[in-house]
């Protein structure tokens, strides 16, 4: 009898035949090839049923579309009015208000008040008090809409409030909140990524660059991480056949990798390699399922005119009507950037335009999916990494975290609502404040998922999306 090769211990042995037993009576299940010992969802979908554990709670939404205002939305001319600061307009801040207290570039400045630079009204039954730059926001969905005005964070600067927002820690490195969704609950398209990205770029703000790691799977498997997909041209490179190529000829090229890989792994064991198999064939099916969710000729004339846009030019607009599209595909987890909030001057000029840019593009999305019986599985989370000043950088704001504005729609959440409150001059959330780890909570509570519950093991510890501080399920916020 020939001997284990010297580098396979007894441990390993049987560790590495009980994951390969697992895979292949998972692939058995699942009634389709599955890399042997590939890592697999947590919990239960219609797929899973019996395999693996049930939901902690009876979920109210599949999936969430998060629609990502980069650079630092001012509150104070959107969706948080305050007349107290109008009336102090260009007169010193009260000290009491910003003594101690954390301030970017405005450190040791002057500080005088700067009022809201758009008028607000009343729009809908609900009577929500938002800024009249929404139009069609404000017309169409103030009813739909929860807003939540006392959010704090712990960041003070982009990119560290950004990995915050995403990942609920300033460190980077960890999963962001995509990735644990599609580890906790897999997808529902076995042709598409079930975590995407897309970014427009508008023509106002300051461009703040959004990094890759903002939907990294950190230290879960890599085949949770996102995927972006470019605005314009292919969405995404090299997916199509090179020249020659037939489809039948690609598929023997991928089992022939495939069948390497299953080698390799026999012997090493390494996670990365499975991800390695799953995402050559995720990306052999994707040749197919891509250019169908680019095609929108299918779209009806009105749902175009809706939305504001042909489709493929990079606006913000279009890829809400793709984040619609790939929703319907069963896509667990879509995020959109618009990189045109950092408004450090002009700001009554830029907030406005950049508001126009995206205002069309939501109000479609949320009367989109409520026309298609799709707002009720589905969450729309609306804001930025942090808020801005209520006092004045020239004619601008500075970056501020200790109260700003988000809102939420569908999916459970309580529609024409508006909750907690900053203080009269917009500066402190004191009313209900809200976390960055509450909203992840309650998105999670939603999904049907426990946040203390939902972990992973990471270098000895059981690492969640939530960290080890007070987190809380927001119950007001939910109908």
């Amino acid at each position: 009898m020939n001997p284990l090769p010297p580098e396979i211990a007894r441990r390993t042995f049987l560790k590495r035949t009980g994951i390969n037993l697992g895979g292949m009576a998972l692939a058995s299940l699942l009634h389709q090839s599955s890399a042997l010992g590939a890592p697999r969802p947590r919990f239960a979908d219609d797929r899973w049923q019996g395999v693996i554990q049930p939901l902690h709670f009876p979920p109210r939404a599949k999936r969430v579309i998060w629609l990502y205002m980069a650079g630092g939305m001012t509150h104070l001319d959107t969706f948080d009015y305050k007349p107290k600061l109008e009336e102090l307009h260009g007169k010193p801040m009260p000290e009491s208000f910003t003594a101690g207290q954390q301030i970017a570039q405005l450190q040791g400045q002057q500080l005088n008040c700067f009022a809201p630079q758009h008028p607000f009204r009343k729009w809908g039954k609900s009577g929500q008090e938002i800024a009249e730059i929404w139009p069609q926001l404000a017309e169409k969905c103030a009813d739909d809409i929860c807003i939540v005005r006392s959010l704090h964070t712990d960041a003070i600067n982009h990119d560290p409030a950004h990995t915050f927002m995403n990942t609920g820690t300033m460190n980077a490195g960890r999963p962001a909140m995509g990735s644990w969704l599609l580890y906790g609950l897999g997808s529902e398209s076995d042709s598409l990524p079930g975590f995407v990205v897309m970014v427009s770029t508008g023509k106002f703000g300051q461009k703040q660059p959004i990094a890759a790691r903002q939907w990294h799977s950190g230290f879960l498997p890599g085949q949770f991480q996102g995927v972006e997909f470019r605005s314009t041209g292919d969405p995404v490179l090299y997916a199509g056949n090179p020249a020659g190529v037939s489809q039948s000829q690609q598929r023997d090229v991928v089992s022939a990798v495939r069948r390497l890989n299953e080698l390799a792994n026999r012997r090493l064991d390494d996670p990365e390699i499975t991800t390695r198999i799953s995402q050559y064939e995720l990306a052999f099916r994707m040749q197919t399922s891509v250019p169908d969710l680019m095609d929108i000729r299918n779209e009806p004339q009105h749902v175009l005119d809706l939305y504001g846009t042909k489709g493929g030019d990079g606006s913000f607009a279009s890829n809400c009507l793709l984040a619609r599209r790939l929703a319907e595909r069963g896509v667990r987890f879509i995020q959109l950037y618009h990189r045109d909030w950092d408004h450090h001057g002009a700001v009554k000029s830029h907030s406005a335009g950049t508001a126009a840019e995206v205002d069309q593009g939501v109000a479609a999305l949320l009367t989109d999916l409520k026309q298609r019986d799709m707002l009720n599985d589905t969450i729309v989370v609306f804001g930025s990494e942090f808020g801005r000043t209520p006092m004045a950088q020239g004619d601008g704001r500075d970056h501020h975290l200790a109260g700003f504005t988000m809102w939420f729609a569908g999916g459970g959440f309580k529609p024409g609502f508006s909750y907690g409150a900053t203080d009269e001059l917009g500066y402190h959330a004191v009313e209900n404040r809200v976390s960055v780890h509450d909203v992840h909570a309650t998105l999670l509570h939603l999904l049907g998922i426990d946040h203390a519950r939902f972990t992973y093991k990471f270098q000895g510890l059981d690492s969640r999306l939530t960290g080890v501080e007070a987190a809380n399920v927001r119950h007001e916020l939910l109908s």
